[in-house]
């Protein structure tokens, strides 16, 4: 099985927003001398916690600096911008790393309603999703749209003997009806979810999937919350700090990570503690063991060669520590 990285940019209190840019690098290295397959980078704005706000930039930098690994993105929140745009861009990264790029797009706005209309004040952007993947997918492909089109004489550039591949992005049935559609790879939010939905998803996905030439079979993963470490002691501990910010999410807040040791100390309510106790019976953590015989288990499950992991700690050398466990778990090279 195939096992690859989501990486969000968190940042973490006590430290320069500037160093969680500088931590996607630094672990996009690392994993790619791990034996990762795909390292995808997301799109957030507004937001204190998740600070990578420019996917085709972090991207840029970690394709110059990486050898074999896929860079992707996870993903670009495709109603914000102009279909045209992205794929220029994403043919200049594939300019820089032939055959390793891989881009994917979402509905959502990645932000608050606020945010998203300074972003883009087209108050119907989001609904014209399906005919910019329909646009997108001819220019990154390289494919003439329709005679009728009124796009149909430009061109995405530059061209060469590759081209990225092309993800919808989801968390609904939306997304997997829309990949079914176009016959696109489906990429799962699992942990955004807590799993909720995902056999349905996928599901429709593969029930309506209508082959195109470049993947004439249908192709979906699923990104899930995992952490491991040493001792299951230790990752229970270093979960705490996606605890607090879970219970903050529920009610809007968006802050920067904070250490398990405060955590610990923060005083939940009775409500609070049961969102605290729903996700750690859910949680993919513990020893490097657990975590893999748990992520194993999903992949059969849902009928996946893929799985792509995503991992929160304060500080930097829980998470790399993670993933190195994760790829000698798993016998990646």
């Amino acid at each position: 099985m195939k096992l690859s990285v989501l990486d969000q940019s968190t940042a973490a209190k006590g430290r320069s927003q500037h160093e969680a840019i500088r931590e996607t690098l630094e672990l996009a290295r690392l994993c790619d001398a791990l034996g990762y397959h795909r390292y995808w980078v997301s799109e957030h704005h507004n937001s204190e916690s998740i600070v990578g706000t420019a996917p085709e930039v972090l991207m840029a930098a970690i394709a110059a600096t990486t050898q074999r690994i896929r860079v992707g993105s996870a993903g670009v929140m495709l109603p914000h911008y102009s279909a045209l745009k992205v794929a220029e861009q994403f043919r200049v990264l594939e300019g820089i790393a032939p055959g390793r790029i891989d881009l994917g797009v979402g509905r959502a706005p990645g932000s608050d309603r606020l945010t998203s209309y300074a972003l883009n004040p087209h108050s119907n952007a989001a609904d014209e999703f399906p005919q910019q993947v329909f646009e997108l997918q001819a220019w990154v492909s390289g494919a003439p749209l329709p005679d009728d089109h009124p796009f149909r004489a430009i061109r995405a550039h530059p061209s060469g003997p590759t081209t990225p591949e092309l993800w919808i992005l989801g968390s609904s049935d939306y997304g997997a009806q829309l990949a079914a559609h176009f016959g696109l790879p489906y990429a799962y939010a699992y942990f955004f979810t807590e799993g909720r939905g995902t056999e349905e998803a996928l599901a429709l996905y593969r029930k309506n999937y209508r082959p195109s030439e470049r993947y004439p079979q249908p192709q979906a993963t699923i990104c899930v919350w995992a952490l491991a470490a040493d001792t299951e002691a230790e990752a229970r501990r270093l979960l705490q700090t996606r605890e607090l910010w879970r219970v903050g999410f529920e009610r809007g807040i968006r802050k920067p990570l904070v250490t398990p040791e405060e955590a610990a100390a923060y005083p939940y309510t009775d409500a609070e503690r049961a969102v605290v106790e729903s996700l750690r019976r859910k949680a993919v953590v513990g020893t490097p063991d657990q975590v893999a015989e748990r992520l194993r288990e999903l992949a059969q499950r849902f009928a996946l060669d893929e799985i792509v992991v995503v991992t929160w700690t304060h500080d930097p050398e829980p998470r790399r520590r993670s993933y190195e466990l994760l790829a000698e778990a798993f016998g990646l090279a």
